[in-house]
């Protein structure tokens, strides 16, 4: 009795510290639980929230309006552009509603778009408001949108919309694109870019010699179609007299919206005596960062130069295409100097270096025999994976062992490194400097256009010199 007596006493005991360890076994279970699940909510909630809306600032610069200062019942909003942003999210309120997260979007909004892929915007005003127009003011906010669709600021602070009958609406497009005035700003292949009437389908441009505003019966040299407000000109334009361009749109039915826009003007001269000039692909021609064409200047590595040049360069380019154009687009301009790079849209595409190589070695021959200095320009890196996330587009596997092969032959001539104008550690381009993995945005193109400015002078003389030795050669 007494040993059972024992054994049930220690039975006891050992089950109550079984279970007093099963009940710390399981707090302390629950407690890594708890923290697990806030963990990954701290982790999840920023990309849920918007996830640097702490980080960077809401578009700013906003459109501004009082009651003696309204706008339109169509007017242009427009804020302060940010080249990160790929596309912006705007929202428009009836009033401001009583509980506003900028980080969220609000089903107070009587209108959301997120197809805005410049900083000005014609919103539908009259479809979503019609009783409120110059009654009652309007509420709205933007916030900038990355390539793949997520917020990466917060929304601004809502902004007051006053309209009035009495200002004209809005009935044709306002040209954004302006060339000339500033370093990079000539371009013998335009892009056309304007602000957009809402309820546009498709936009018609023509192209002038005479100002079609001064003459009404002037015929256009060239009519362009296009479903977007922005269009890359596919011919050549120079002439010693400026070229005029207007823009007019249609509806869905392919009835004109309006009227033609205002008229612009551009001129591309061979007779303004360029003494330097820039041949290649989209990476000179300009733009970048996925929304951002070559008529958004900060986006070309020619605009941030110490000297003015001529951009001959067209996107899409492979280098026999741009040897095929050499006699066309260089020879009537007789640049002093010319800057070449090329061949980075074949090779990634799986040309033989050797077919680049021997393209490049004929446009400088060409050069040489018409009195221009060649400078070749080494082929930057690039990045597959963003190329293929950006544009859906394979690049060669092999793709460094190619570019360096055609580096290596560039570096024998007169040259300008431009691969080391942006450090590339893992061999490729970074996505800090470069979206798509393909054309460095407007911090790469500043890189790039400061370090041609770097060695400039020391390779303006060794191309001197090349030119030299090349006509005492022929003689």
């Amino acid at each position: 009795m007494k040993h059972r007596l024992t054994h049930f006493i220690h039975s006891r005991g050992r089950h109550a510290r079984l279970q007093k360890q099963n009940f710390w076994t399981h707090v302390l279970a629950l407690f890594f639980f708890v923290i697990f699940v806030a963990m990954g909510a701290l982790l999840l909630w920023p990309r849920q929230e918007a996830s640097s809306r702490l980080l960077t600032p809401p578009p700013d610069g906003l459109s501004t309006t009082t009651a003696d200062t309204p706008l339109s019942f169509s007017p242009i909003l427009t804020w302060n552009t940010d080249e990160e942003a790929v596309s912006y999210e705007m929202e428009i309120f009836a009033c401001p509603p009583e509980h506003l997260s900028n980080a969220k979007e609000s089903s107070a909004a009587i209108f959301r778009t997120r197809s805005i892929y410049q900083n000005r915007f014609n919103p539908p005003l009259m479809s979503i408001a019609a009783d409120q127009l110059g009654r009652a003011p309007l509420y709205w906010r933007v916030r900038a949108i990355d390539f793949n669709g997520t917020p990466y600021t917060p929304f601004s602070e809502l902004a007051v919309l006053y309209t009035s009958p009495d200002l004209p609406v809005m009935n044709a497009p306002v040209l954004t694109a302006n060339y000339g005035g500033r370093r990079g700003e000539t371009l013998l292949y335009p892009v056309y870019s304007w602000v957009g009437q809402y309820d546009a389908a498709s936009y018609e441009v023509a192209i002038y010699q005479e100002n079609p505003e001064e003459n009404p019966e002037a015929e256009p040299v060239e009519l362009l179609s296009s479903t977007m407000a922005e269009i890359y000109d596919p011919e050549p334009h120079y002439s010693d007299t400026p070229f005029y361009w207007r823009v007019r749109s249609f509806d869905a039915a392919g009835e004109p919206l309006g009227g033609w826009s205002a008229v612009s003007s551009f001129r591309t001269a061979p007779a303004d005596d360029w003494q330097v000039a820039v041949l290649g692909d989209s990476i000179s021609h300009g733009g970048g960062h996925f929304s951002y064409s070559p008529a958004d200047f900060h986006f070309s590595w020619l605009h941030y130069l110490d000297f003015d040049t001529i951009n001959l360069s067209e996107s899409g380019d492979t280098s026999g295409m741009t040897l095929d154009r050499f006699d066309r687009d260089v020879l009537p301009f007789h640049p002093q100097y010319l800057l070449i790079m090329t061949g980075s849209n074949s090779l990634r595409a799986g040309e033989d270096p050797d077919a680049v190589i021997s393209d490049l070695e004929m446009m400088r021959q060409k050069c040489l025999q018409n009195g221009i200095r060649p400078i070749l320009l080494t082929l930057p890196p690039i990045h597959p994976d963003n190329i293929q996330h950006v544009f859906d587009e394979p690049t060669a596997e092999d793709w460094q062992d190619r570019f360096a092969v055609v580096n290596a032959y560039i570096r024998t001539q007169v040259h300008i490194d431009m691969a080391l104008a942006i450090e590339a550690p893992d061999g490729v381009l970074p996505t800090e400097y470069a979206l798509d993995g393909l054309h460095p945005d407007a911090n790469g193109k500043a890189l790039m256009g400061a370090y041609v400015n770097s060695v400039w002078q020391v390779v303006k003389a060794q191309a001197d010199a090349e030119l030299k030795e090349a006509a005492e050669s022929a003689e």
